[in-house]
C-alpha cells in the first residue's frame, strides 16, 4: 500500500519539476501571485467537477476549518514564500533548499508524534538530498550578493510544506484525496485571486498569447489538479516523510529536462545525481529494517538442519 503512495508522489514531484519552466514563460507577463490564482484555481474549478461528477464525499463540517487551514498554508503560503524566494537566490539553490523538505517533514513528524523517526528513513533522506546537491553542483557556484534572504524564504516554504505532509494524512484517510485536495486548493485560490484583484495583476490575462494561455492551460491541469490530487492521494497512503522524501525528484527532473530542451549533454553529476535521489528514496521506502534482517538470520541459524545420507 505504501508502495502505490511512494509512486504517486515521485510521480507528482517529477512532473511538479515541469511547472518551472511554465512558471518562468509566464513571468514576464503575470506577477507570481496571478500565476499562482489561475494555476490553483483553474486546478480547482476542475477537481470540483471530477469530484461532483464522481460523487465524492466532503470532508466532514467538522473538520472544515483545519482543512481549510491547511489549504491556506499549502496553496496560499507556500506559493508566495516560494516565488519570493526566487527572487533573491538562483533557482538552484531555491532547489536545493527545497529539498530540506524531507528532514523537516521528519522532524515535524517526530515532534508531533505522528511519524517516528528511523535511521533508514534518515539515510535514506540524506542520500537523496546529497543527490540533489551532486545534480545541482554545477549551478550552485556563484551565487549573487544577499541569496541567504531567498535561502530562509525557501526554507520557509518548505517548513510549511512539511507540516502540511503531517497534518493533512488523517483528513485525506476520512475524506478522500479528491475531496481534501479540491477544498484546499480552493481556499488557497480564493486568497490568491483576492490579492491578485487587489493589486492588479490580473489584468495581463488580456494580453496573453495563444502559446501562453497553453502554458496556463498545462499549470492548472497537470501542475494544478492533477499533481496535487497525486500528493494527497500518496499522504493517505504511506508515511509522511516517505511522501516528502520524492521532493527531491523535483529540482533533479527540472535540472533533467532543462538539459534536453537546451540540448545541452547530459553530464556525469546528473546522472550520479539521478541515481542517488532514486537510492535514497528506495532506501527510505524499503518495508524491512536491519532489525528484521538480524532476526531473519538468528531463525536460520537455529533452524535444524537435515542429516545428509
Amino acid at each position: 500500500m505504501e508502495g502505490r503512495g511512494v509512486l504517486a508522489a515521485m510521480l507528482s514531484s517529477a512532473l511538479g519539476g515541469t511547472a518551472v519552466g511554465a512558471t518562468r514563460y509566464l513571468a514576464g507577463t503575470l506577477d507570481p501571485i496571478a500565476i499562482g490564482a489561475v494555476r490553483f484555481g483553474g486546478g480547482f474549478l476542475l477537481l470540483l467537477l471530477i469530484a461532483l461528477a464522481r460523487g465524492e464525499t466532503w470532508p466532514a463540517r467538522k473538520d472544515w476549518p483545519t482543512v481549510a487551514s491547511l489549504g491556506l498554508l499549502f496553496f496560499g503560503l507556500f506559493p508566495i514564500l516560494f516565488n519570493a524566494a526566487l527572487i533573491y537566490t538562483t533557482a538552484a539553490r531555491g532547489a536545493l533548499a527545497l529539498s530540506t523538505v524531507p528532514l523537516l517533514t521528519m522532524a515535524a513528524g517526530a515532534l508531533l508524534k505522528v511519524d517516528p523517526p528511523t535511521p533508514r528513513k534518515f539515510v535514506g533522506v540524506l542520500i537523496a538530498m546529497g543527490g540533489v546537491a551532486t545534480a545541482l553542483g554545477a549551478s550552485l557556484a556563484g551565487a549573487p550578493v544577499g541569496t541567504w534572504r531567498g535561502d530562509l524564504l525557501m526554507l520557509g516554504a518548505a517548513l510549511s510544506m512539511a507540516f502540511y505532509n503531517v497534518w493533512s494524512r488523517p483528513f485525506v484517510s476520512r475524506s478522500g484525496p479528491i475531496p481534501f485536495a479540491t477544498f484546499g486548493m480552493g481556499v488557497g485560490a480564493i486568497c490568491l485571486l483576492l490579492l491578485s484583484i487587489l493589486s492588479g495583476g490580473l489584468g495581463p490575462l488580456a494580453i496573453l498569447t495563444a502559446p501562453q494561455w497553453l502554458a496556463v492551460v498545462y499549470l492548472a491541469v497537470i501542475c494544478g489538479a492533477f499533481i496535487f490530487f497525486l500528493w494527497a492521494y500518496a499522504l493517505g497512503k504511506a508515511a509522511p516523510t516517505l511522501v516528502a522524501a520524492t521532493v527531491t525528484v523535483n529540482p533533479v527532473t527540472a535540472a533533467l529536462f532543462g538539459t534536453l530542451l537546451l540540448g545541452e549533454p547530459i553530464n556525469a553529476k546528473l546522472i550520479v545525481g539521478v541515481v542517488a535521489v532514486l537510492v535514497g528514496i528506495l532506501i527510505a521506502s524499503m518495508p524491512f529494517s536491519w532489525r528484521t534482517i538480524n532476526r531473519g538470520r538468528l531463525m536460520a541459524k537455529a533452524r535444524p538442519v537435515a542429516p545428509h545420507h
